[in-house]
């Protein structure tokens, strides 16, 4: 059973194509610069001996369209062509559901017309995404294909922690409210921990952290979304790698009137030169720590982003009551021991504890660095959203036959 994976952009795609049967990886790459006078692609794929070989190419691509054909093309002269032939479904990541869509749906030509009726909630991402799911349909009409939403997974929040306390006008005319992101990752992980912990995830209550160049936390209960940092939009929220997260509101009309800055401006400044980056000019992690022993303003980028972890840490403790286990995952939550240690670091009264060794240690499969007496696990899972979505495209395909 194969399903392709596509994540699109306004001028990329990503995409990857897993055997079912075992989750292996079949295939997987990016096309980039659609539209520009010179694309790329970067393919990688399975011989037939198991072991993978990877190319690069370039060509003009002039839409998602002939981008997807040109994957096709790739694909079948790399020796995929059965895999293609024999495709289950098309699972598509897409960022806004809006209220509407709380869970996967199969996609046909009303569930295209209401994503693109989502469009003003997501204006970066939903019509990029929509671009690929008409070009796939397009090009492989006979394969059922489904889409999954980034917002999906945060749907089961109460009304109380979804609500903006703004005119209640605003939610019923403009859908104002908290959607959050990450859903895909926070689900996966969530899923993972149980198994790791050997327990149904109707039983258990956690903490995911999704830690990358973008952050997000959300309280999980029972295998439910009841809380998360992001809201309206993904700009809400933890420190990121560009992003400012949480601010006062009144910030923007106050950097406008004494700056003369455009409304346009300070949106584009709070979601790509704030974050890490505005704070001491870099947004890679990595070269964040490494500049910190020298650099008071990547010291300070640490503390800040650590302590704001932290604080959704407890505030989130105390949302769900009983806290079994804290999830780390993302690009930095995945491999920054410090960064786990610094976010945990004061929380022991809560029975948060990490065991230095264990944390300092790496590991590409689930593992957990809490001391042997702590009575919350902390636990490190790589996320695979790709993965989640492919299974999600499973079975939403079995459930409408």
């Amino acid at each position: 059973m194969n399903v392709l994976v596509i994540n699109s952009g306004s001028s990329s795609i990503k995409y990857k194509i897993f055997n079912m049967s075992d989750k292996s990886v079949l295939a997987s790459g990016v096309i980039d610069r659609i539209g520009e006078p010179v694309s790329s692609l970067k393919h990688r794929w399975m011989k037939a001996d198991g072991e993978y070989e990877e190319i690069s190419l370039t060509r003009k691509i002039d839409d998602h369209s002939e981008g997807l054909q040109w994957i096709t093309c790739v694909s079948e002269d790399t020796g995929l062509t059965r895999q293609l032939e024999e495709l289950f479904g098309i699972g598509h990541r897409v960022v806004h559901g809006g209220e509407v869509f709380q869970k996967p749906a199969v996609i046909n030509d009303k569930v295209i017309e209401t994503i693109r009726e989502m469009a003003p909630l997501a204006p970066l991402h939903n019509p990029a995404n929509l671009v690929a799911i008409e070009a796939a349909v397009k090009n492989y009409p006979d394969v059922p294909q489904v889409a999954v939403f980034d917002t999906a997974f945060h749907q089961t929040m109460p009304p109380h922690a979804f609500h903006y306390a703004v005119p209640y006008e605003l939610y019923k005319n403009y859908h104002v409210r908290r959607y959050g992101f990450h859903g895909t990752s926070h689900q996966f992980v969530s899923k993972q921990a149980a198994a790791y912990l050997g327990r149904p995830p109707e039983e258990i209550n956690l903490i995911t952290l999704h830690i990358g160049n973008g952050v997000s936390a959300a309280a999980v209960r029972g295998g439910r979304s009841i809380d998360t940092s992001m809201g309206m939009t993904p700009l809400e929220g933890l420190i990121m790698g560009t992003r400012c997260g949480d601010i006062d509101p009144s910030l923007p009309f106050y950097i406008a009137e004494r700056s003369g800055l455009s409304i346009n401006d300070i949106e584009r400044m709070l979601n790509k030169e704030s974050g890490l980056k505005g704070i001491c000019g870099a947004n890679d992690m990595r070269e964040i720590i490494s500049n910190s022993g020298k650099d008071d303003l990547a010291k300070l980028a640490i503390d800040m982003f650590c302590y704001r972890i932290k604080k959704y840490i407890g505030a989130y403790h105390a949302v769900l009551g009983r806290t079994d286990a804290i999830v780390f995952t993302g690009g930095i939550g995945e491999n920054a021991g410090l960064i786990r240690a610094r976010c945990c670091e004061g929380l022991e009264a809560f029975g948060i504890k990490i065991d230095e060794q264990k944390n300092a240690s790496s590991s590409g499969a689930a593992h957990e660095i809490n001391k042997a007496d702590a009575k919350v696990r902390i636990l490190v899972i790589p996320t695979n959203e790709e993965l989640e979505i492919a299974g999600q495209t499973v079975e939403t395909i079995l459930a409408a036959k």
